[in-house]
């Protein structure tokens, strides 16, 4: 299945991208990560990430459909 992949802040930086399509077998927002951070080597842990999934803020055991839109982004540091 497709699925469009977004990263957002530092991720972009880390992925040297913004965007891309991906070709998936399937399965949750946190096996995808984990598929993108094999692919992109200096992203980090989705541990310390947040998902949204369709411009909603998701869980990472969220299972993907067909045609999803998925954003991952880094935690916002502050103080």
């Amino acid at each position: 299945m497709k699925v469009k992949v977004r990263y957002f802040a530092l991720f972009r930086e880390q992925a040297g991208m913004e965007s891309e399509s991906v070709d998936w077998q399937g399965g949750t927002a946190a096996e995808l990560f984990q598929e993108m951070a094999a692919r992109h080597a200096t992203l980090m842990p989705e541990a310390a990430a947040l998902v949204a999934i369709n411009d909603e803020m998701a869980g990472w055991e969220t299972t993907l459909d067909e045609g999803d839109e998925i954003l991952f982004f880094p935690p916002v540091a502050g103080g």
